[in-house]
């Protein structure tokens, strides 16, 4: 079984054969067709995450595929995985065979190909608690959502759309204007942020860093914003005067906390992709094209996921 693994934190992921996993009570043995680099599986293989699994590790926290041995699941079901630990404290999904707890398990519809699979729950769970579980969205309210081309942020967007909400998106750089939005969606570049007055209800920050302060310039008092990314920086310095006289609510989305809430909400997610209501982009590599994919996903401005699916049989 081919397998990819990180050695050292912050070392290069290497594509190497490792023994079939055997079959234990509790788990599932999925065979592997689709899995996922994330900004999480950046963030542990740097070392610099709070949960990490003993090196050397698999990485990987969310696949798709069908199984080949579980006590609970007929053989050749369809499945996704994501959760219960996997990749975050124990081996994950980069690898040809997968042995998942099953409640790491969830069905996978017939209508939704296998990348989209792995790849679906991460951003799309995302999105759907930041707005409706933290974010409290109403009807009619306006919602400000940075790195809208991003997974999340595109995900946010049609959610957004689909409630009622008046949605803006916070923009930078020179293609800005080529990403698809929608003509519904007004466009606040980051540059001219501060420089406005407060408009939004909701802000959903997918970018963090040194963009945060101008973003919350433009919520109204008593606005809250949801931070749910780092992307441009993990530091950035705020005036708490400020923010308390305005009244503004900073919410932190961690979904490992709330990973419960964001199973509950995979089926009409999964249902929404099925239907063509939501669209998320992806992009394949080769499992052993880890590494560039994993470079990828840290490039500012890209569009959609990091799908890694098993090289061809030698």
């Amino acid at each position: 079984m081919r397998a990819v693994r990180i050695h050292g934190w912050g070392d290069a992921p290497r594509l190497e054969e490792l023994p079939e996993p055997e079959p234990r009570p509790g788990r599932t043995l999925v065979r592997m067709a689709a899995t996922t680099a994330s900004h999480l599986d950046r963030s542990i293989a740097a070392g610099g995450f709070l949960r990490h699994p003993p090196l050397p590790y698999v990485p990987g926290v969310e696949a798709a595929g069908t199984v080949l041995q579980s006590d609970r699941f007929p053989v050749g079901t369809r499945v996704w995985l994501r959760g219960a630990g996997l990749g975050t404290v124990e081996d994950g999904t980069w690898r040809e065979t997968i042995s998942a707890p099953d409640a790491a398990i969830g069905l996978l519809p017939e209508a939704i190909a296998m990348p989209l699979g792995a790849a679906f729950f991460s951003p799309c769970t995302a999105a759907w608690v930041a707005l409706f579980g933290v974010g409290a969205l109403q009807a009619g309210e306006k919602v400000l959502v940075s790195g809208a081309s991003g997974a999340v942020g595109s995900i946010a967007v049609q959610l957004a759309r689909t409630a009622g909400a008046r949605i803006a998106a916070a923009i930078d750089g020179a293609d800005a204007d080529a990403i698809p939005l929608g003509e519904d969606v007004e466009r606040v570049r980051l540059a001219d942020a501060s420089g406005a007055a407060p408009a939004f209800d909701l802000l959903i920050d997918t970018i963090g860093g040194p963009p945060l302060p101008a973003l919350l310039a433009r919520l109204v008092p008593g606005g809250r914003a949801v931070l749910v990314g780092y992307t441009a920086g993990r530091k950035v310095e705020l005036d708490l005067a400020e923010l308390m006289q305005r009244d503004l609510r900073l919410l932190p989305l961690n979904m490992l906390r709330r990973e419960a809430e964001a199973r509950a909400a995979a089926p009409e997610l999964l249902s929404r992709l099925a239907d063509g209501r939501l669209r998320l982009a992806l992009r394949t590599f080769p499992l052993s094209q880890a590494a560039e994919a994993m470079a990828w996903i840290a490039e500012r401005g890209h569009r959609g996921r990091a799908v890694l699916t098993p090289d061809p049989a030698a």
